[in-house]
């Protein structure tokens, strides 16, 4: 198998080359898979790096529900197009959630489908924020104690907030527009998305198989499972129907079939094709697959015997990513202090290269102010990666 070819593809189905500039946003999710967010930058990178979409553009299509942050495969979330609301939430819902913990902490069922129903009549009058919320809903909510704290789960209102965005009865709002961080109000969600959507479990497993395999085909069953959290057998009997083939004679890695001759005729690219990706994009965390993308002369390169990157298996990767034609030839996080991308490339650098990382400074620094990439992540704490990363 020509892994440099199955690279550059991968590249190409994901439009880091460039084939969906121009599209909004919606367009773009719904051909390259929907964002994972974890209150960080990945969305917006996600669209600057497809279609060069702007901070704004982004904002205001969450703000139009053309796009929409919400639970989705396995229960995390997902930045989702309009289109696929339905499909994204349905597929959130074997997922508990907090509920298992709440049970262990001496909630009980009926507890929280009270409290539901208190919730759903507060956001009557108006979207509220959590405390608001508590407010509103009174003894409906109830403190779990030190117990809770310890195992992080201090009340019992973030257990039927969950519930209620699953179900599509209510969902969350950034208090800012903004995507790239943490404080929400929640609102009623009419009409529920879910309202006139039948689809049966295992016809939702085949259609979300088929997503997937459009998304980022060629790939595993194990891949398949990673996303969708199914079980072996019921991972094969969701990929049944689609009819999958091996890429090539003996290959466990499977596309479909009219993908076939598109991906036969497909040549790789000549000339360089520079990309600048989120830590969490589409290209890697939808099969977990950084260590294909890398060669591996890269991977014993010196940043990774700095103490920042020591140890990492490149299942995922470690920091934002740059990319060749579906190779991750570098990394780079951002320096706010500075204004500035810190960077490694592991090839020689050009000038495109530089003006690749430039351009995703620019947007960086003047639209998004820096380039968190989990809720937990700071300045402070990427600092051993930024020196690292200009040390080596």
């Amino acid at each position: 198998m020509d892994l440099k070819k199955l690279r550059a593809w991968w590249f190409h189905k994901q439009a880091l080359d460039g084939r969906l500039r121009g599209q909004n946003p919606a367009a773009i999710l719904a051909a390259t898979g929907w964002a994972r967010s974890v209150g960080g930058c990945g969305p917006y990178l996600t669209l600057f790096a497809r279609g060069g979409i702007t901070r704004e553009a982004v904002d205001a299509a969450v703000a139009n529900l053309e796009i929409h942050e919400l639970p989705s495969a396995r229960g995390c979330t997902y930045v989702v197009p309009a289109a696929e609301f339905a499909l994204a939430l349905a597929a959130a819902q074997p997922f508990e959630g907090e509920m298992k913990l709440a049970l262990k902490l001496g909630v009980t069922e009926k507890e929280i489908a009270k409290l539901r129903d208190a919730v759903l009549q507060a956001l009557e009058k108006g979207p509220l924020d959590p405390e608001e919320i508590r407010e509103a809903t009174g003894k409906a909510s109830r403190s779990l104690g030190e117990e809770g704290k310890k195992k992080g789960l201090t009340t019992t209102l973030p257990v039927a907030l969950g519930q209620l965005q699953v179900s599509g009865d209510i969902r969350r709002v950034s208090m800012n527009g903004r995507l790239d961080q943490q404080r929400f109000k929640y609102c009623l969600w009419k009409p529920n998305p879910l309202r006139n959507f039948k689809m049966p479990p295992e016809e939702l497993a085949t259609h979300l198989g088929r997503r997937f395999f459009q998304w980022i085909g060629p790939a595993t069953l194990a891949e398949f499972q990673w996303f969708s959290a199914l079980g072996v057998k019921a991972a094969k009997a969701a990929l049944e129907p689609l009819k999958l083939e091996p890429v090539a004679k003996d290959d466990d890695r499977l596309m479909l079939p009219e993908d076939r001759e598109r991906y036969e005729s497909f040549q790789v690219p000549k000339q360089p094709r520079y990309c600048l990706v989120a830590l969490a994009d589409g290209v890697t965390l939808l099969k977990r697959n950084s260590q294909q993308l890398t060669d591996d002369a890269d991977r014993k390169h010196l940043l990774f015997r700095q103490k920042a990157y020591a140890g990492e298996n490149l299942l995922d990767l470690p920091s934002n990513g740059i990319m060749d034609r579906g190779r991750l030839i570098g990394l780079w996080e951002y320096d706010p202090e500075k204004q500035q991308i810190a960077w490694v490339s592991f090839i020689q650098t050009d000038q495109d290269l530089k003006t690749a990382v430039s351009e995703t400074e620019q947007y960086v620094r003047d639209q998004l102010g820096d380039a968190r990439s989990f809720s937990l992540d700071s300045p402070k704490s990427r600092i051993p990666k930024i020196e690292a990363l200009r040390k080596s």
